[in-house]
């Protein structure tokens, strides 16, 4: 699937797409019925599906002092969208020069000057533009006069309540693992680079594979039920992870610390994918390394019974 930023040239293949427009962080069943209308649009008139989201998130350019929240990385989302059968994924790379743009500007000079949509599908509540200027009326209104067709999708429900990337927020830092996949149609996943760490785990007989979060939200501390997949072999794993600052040890250190079950390879430098499915409990100080390691063998014990019966997928 083609990626492309907002500053390239639009392929001449794929002017005249309809374009799924949203921040789309977290790609949750909200958003997969913008981007299914899209795609079902596009197939019907024989045109090319553009998933447009943005890169970084507005509210980091706006408020860089917010702690990190996002939900799915831009490699993700790529991945997410083409398997919803998007032509292309188009990256707006948020800066001063999009902030400052208006509207207006943004429906007929991008929408429709550059990027050349015939229609554009987002959710009622979206919006954009300087000021937070534009939102669906507007781009009806400036699409109708550059050749833009505009359709709006409605909040979807679930369980009496709307779904949104606040919402599965919200579940992720409560640990209700089962809410946020729910929502978003699959666990919760982190995607990261295997680091060195100061190797306690394998000290203990427990080696882990550490992970910085970046960006990622942060779910609530504690320890998980996960599976892994290794991106560059496919290989999927299961494992019990301590995500937080390991309070029995000094200095505290962030990390995501994944335990693989009957695995004895070498990880470091891979890219993996961690996905959460069961919180087991918060993270706890103890008093020495005995009762620490009796501790992850219960972890580990009840993480197997877990995911047991659980594909490995």
């Amino acid at each position: 699937m083609t990626r492309l930023s907002h500053r390239d040239p639009m392929p001449h293949a794929l002017r005249g797409a309809v374009v799924a427009l949203g921040n789309f962080d977290g790609f949750h069943v909200g958003h997969q019925h913008v981007v299914r209308e899209a795609v079902e649009w596009a197939r019907a008139e024989g045109r090319p599906a553009i998933v447009a989201t943005f890169d970084p998130h507005p509210v980091r350019h706006f408020a860089p002092h917010v702690p990190p929240f996002r939900l799915t990385s831009l490699e993700q989302r790529h991945e997410l969208f083409r398997a919803a059968g998007a032509d292309a994924m188009l990256v707006f790379d948020f800066d001063d020069d999009l902030a400052a743009m208006s509207a207006e500007s943004f429906v007929r000079d991008l929408l429709a000057g550059h990027i050349g949509a015939s229609g554009v599908v987002t959710g009622e509540d979206f919006t954009f533009g300087k000021g937070r200027g534009g939102n669906v009326k507007v781009l009806r209104e400036v699409g109708a006069t550059c050749g833009i067709e505009a359709r709006a999708i409605g909040p979807v429900g679930e369980s009496g309540q709307v779904v949104s990337s606040s919402r599965i927020r919200d579940a992720l830092k409560a640990g209700e693992c089962d809410v946020a996949a729910r929502l978003l149609t699959r666990p919760f996943t982190v995607r990261g680079t295997v680091i060195h760490g100061d190797k306690r785990g394998r000290d203990l007989g427990y080696p882990t594979a550490n992970i910085d979060m970046g960006a990622y939200l942060r779910p609530r501390f504690g320890i998980y039920a996960v599976t892994g997949r290794v991106l560059a072999t496919g290989q999927h794993l299961q494992g019990a992870a301590n995500l937080g600052v390991r309070p029995s040890f000094n200095p505290p250190k962030e990390l995501l610390e994944p335990y693989f079950f009957d695995f004895s390879g070498d990880l470091y430098d891979q890219e993996i994918d961690v996905a959460f499915h069961h919180f087991l409990r918060p993270e706890a100080k103890f008093d020495d390394l005995d009762a620490l390691k009796r501790q992850m063998e219960e972890d580990c014990a009840r993480a197997r019974d877990l995911l047991g019966g659980r594909p490995k997928d």
